[in-house]
Parts: C-alpha cells; sequence; structure tokens
C-alpha cells in the first residue's frame, strides 16, 4: 500500500532572543533538554516515530551548528537517498527580495518556501517548531484533517489560563471547529492553545500567503512579506475562512521558549518521564557522544536530580539536572538549576535557581543565584553564558545575567 506523501517542516530558525545569554552563540533548537537530549530531538523524534520520513528542517540563526546537530538525519533514520532531512538555508540571489534572506517571521518563512513546497507535491504539509516538549503521533491530526476536510487543522494544549497569554488561544465549537482565534492575547479567556504543530492544505496554505502578501507587502520593509508569524495574519486569515479545526494534543506538552519555563520542564521530569522521554516505542532520540557512566562520590548527596553520562558529583545535587562531564566538588551544592555539559562547580560553591550554560567554572565559595527567586518569573532566573568564570568568593546575585565568555 502505497502512502499519501507527507511534508513535514521544522522551523528551527528563531534566535531565540528570549532565552537571553543562552542563545547569543548557538540556535535554541540546540539548547540541551534532561541532560542528554536537545529540543529539537522532540519533533524530529515525533515525526518520524509518526512514520513521516520527508522532513524539511528550516534553519537561519546559527544554522552550521544545527546542521552538525542533526547528522544528516541519521538518528532518526533520515539520512536517505529519496525524501528524508533536508536542510533549508537562507538563500541570496535566488528570487526577489521577498523570496530570499532571513525570514521576518514563521508565516513570512512559509512564504519563502512556498514554490518548493508546491514542487514537492505533498498531499498535506506539517509544520512545527523546535522549542517544546511532547510525544504526539502525528498521524491523529492527519486523520482528523482528512475527516473535517480541513484547510487547517490546529494541534492544541491545555495551559493555565493565565500563562495562555504567552500563545496563541484557540476556541472551539462541539464539532471541533475553530471559531475564535487569539495571538498572545492581553487578557486570555481560556486555557486551549496552539501547541504550534499544524496541519495545512498545501495549496490553500500557498494562496492565501500570496494573497496576505498582497495585502500586506507594499506596507512592509524591504525584504519583508508583512506576513510575520503565523499568529499575526495568516492563522486568523484561515480561521475567517471557516475550514479550521482543532485537535487537542492530550498528555504533556510544554512551551520552553523562556527562562522560567525552561527551568520548570526540567523540574517537571526530575521523578517522572511524564510520559515523553520513557517510553521505548515512542523513542526520543538525537546525536549523543557516548561517556562513561556518571559518578557519585563517597560523601554526596544527590535527591530527586538527574545525572547526566560523564558527570561527577562530589558536593550536594537537589532537585536538578547535571549535564554531561560536569563536576560539582566536594562541598558544593546544586539546587533547583540546570548545569549545562563540561561545568565545573568547585569546593563550596552554591548555585540556586540559576541556568549555567557549558564550559564555565564557578569558584570556590562562589554563589551565583538565590534561593528566593520566583520560579515564575522570567527575569528572575539567573543566567550564566557559555564559557564564563565566576571567581572564588564572587556572589552573582538572583536574576543577573552573565554574557557567554564573562569573568566575574
Amino acid at each position: 500500500m502505497v502512502r499519501p506523501h507527507v511534508l513535514a517542516v521544522v522551523q528551527a530558525g528563531g534566535s531565540g532572543g528570549r532565552m537571553d545569554v543562552l542563545t547569543r552563540e548557538r540556535a535554541k533548537p540546540t539548547l540541551p533538554f534532561a541532560g542528554v537530549f536537545r529540543l529539537l530531538d522532540v519533533p524530529l523524534s515525533n515525526l518520524a516515530n509518526s512514520g513521516i520520513s520527508d522532513v524539511w528542517l528550516s534553519v537561519q540563526y546559527q544554522g552550521a551548528a544545527l546542521e552538525e546537530q542533526v547528522s544528516n538525519g541519521r538518528p532518526w533514520d533520515l539520512d536517505r537517498n529519496r525524501g528524508g532531512l533536508r536542510l533549508l538555508m537562507p538563500e541570496q540571489g535566488t528570487g526577489t527580495a521577498d523570496d530570499e534572506g532571513f525570514a521576518h517571521g514563521n508565516a513570512d518563512e512559509l512564504y519563502r518556501i512556498r514554490d518548493q513546497v508546491l514542487a514537492d507535491g505533498p498531499e498535506l504539509l506539517v509544520v512545527c517548531s523546535a522549542d517544546h516538549v511532547y510525544r504526539f503521533d502525528v498521524n491523529e491530526a492527519l486523520e482528523t484533517h482528512r475527516r473535517a476536510g480541513a484547510e487547517c487543522t490546529v494541534v492544541t494544549a491545555e495551559v493555565p489560563v493565565e500563562q495562555a497569554g504567552d500563545h496563541a488561544t484557540v476556541e472551539t465549537d462541539a464539532d471541533g471547529r475553530v471559531t475564535g482565534f487569539a495571538y498572545k492575547p492581553d487578557e486570555p479567556t481560556t486555557g486551549t492553545v496552539a501547541a504550534e504543530i499544524f496541519v495545512y492544505d498545501p495549496a490553500v496554505l500557498v494562496a492565501v500567503l500570496e494573497e496576505l502578501h498582497q495585502e500586506l507587502g507594499a506596507d512592509a520593509p524591504a525584504g519583508d512579506t508583512g506576513l510575520g508569524d503565523y499568529g499575526d495574519h495568516l492563522l486568523p486569515h484561515l480561521v475567517e475562512r471557516g475550514r479550521v479545526v482543532a485537535h487537542p494534543i492530550g498528555g504533556y506538552w510544554k512551551d520552553l521558549g523562556q527562562p522560567h519555563k525552561y527551568l520548570a520542564a526540567h523540574r517537571d521530569v526530575l521523578t517522572d518521564d511524564v510520559g515523553v522521554l520513557g517510553d521505548p516505542g515512542w523513542p526520543i532520540v538525537g546525536n549523543h557522544v557516548q561517556r562513561p557512566a556518571a559518578r557519585v562520590r563517597d560523601g554526596a548527596r544527590v535527591a530527586d536530580s538527574l545525572l547526566s553520562p560523564g558527570s561527577t558529583v562530589h558536593g550536594t545535587v537537589e532537585r536538578s539536572v547535571i549535564g554531561p562531564d560536569v563536576v560539582v566538588r566536594p562541598g558544593a551544592v546544586v539546587r533547583d538549576s540546570v548545569v549545562f555539559e563540561a561545568t565545573v562547580v568547585d569546593e563550596g560553591a552554591v548555585v540556586d535557581r540559576a541556568l549555567v550554560d557549558r564550559d564555565c567554572v564557578v569558584g570556590a565559595g562562589a554563589r551565583v543565584g538565590s534561593p528566593d527567586t520566583d520560579l515564575d518569573d522570567p527575569d528572575a532566573i539567573t543566567m550564566v553564558g557559555r564559557g564564563s568564570r565566576v571567581a572564588p568568593g564572587v556572589v552573582v546575585p538572583g536574576g543577573s545575567r552573565l554574557e557567554p565568555g564573562t569573568t566575574a
């Protein structure tokens, strides 16, 4: 039986500005998750586990690092002669100013690749982002889309209403048809939000993108289509056409695009796989370097934490994620934090409610972060950029941001 041709586009091109110093020198989708994964591993694994073998990865910011991370699609069995993983890089000299170069939003990005999508000829187009954690069989949304004869299917998740303003909220009727859509509303009225997984009728999508560009492009800056993000014009316009339906994702879904949410998602998986990480029939896989097992030395104390391969703990680790090759020396304390790869927390140092990037040194007796930090405040989470050095005895207050390579 010939399977219908489904094309997936993973939009991984954003610079991740809200993650501040952690994305100065890396693409946000390559941020680590749960010690041994990268954010990008999640959408690629879900697509591969769903049997979707034609995947385009759209990259912009720090694209070379993304290319290295995906290893030509090998971890997901997407390195193949027909279909497989394809990287879409920004191009110059291939068309008009509105068809090339860096995109100004994810809908703008879709406009720039519209001709390539039509040339590929998929029956359906799946579009997803790369900064969420979830387990989802995409075939479920494809079936909903076909059954409804939809132009667009929006996969939805549930969040507390007070957090819904960070997302696009979705309202539906009894049949699942989307009747209301608000992009990052100031006063959300529902906790149902777009999970940033969409199924489109490719022909309708391209036609609507071109129609919107005709309306918006004249008033946009040079090289900008005016389309912006999907929630600015594309989805509201499709909803007005009356053939957008919703499909609830069910289970765990978390947006990791802000510091407090990134830390919260790590806290969620400290003692539970949340239905995402531990299913051998639906594995989250990626490009990982082989390392020896973690070591916990005599006198160490570890509670409700994840220790990655290659790490060594002499001190105390509580409710934290310790990345590969991290060393926590005697008398050091790491609490409610995520410490990235190959960082050293020296004797007597304390790291509290902080995100510490790779290749850092927290000197003996230094303090980074504060136990009084409000975990729901994105600006209160302490963040230390890659390759930083905190000198012995120095105090880095809660909410501080150390740029990559800082010596404090």
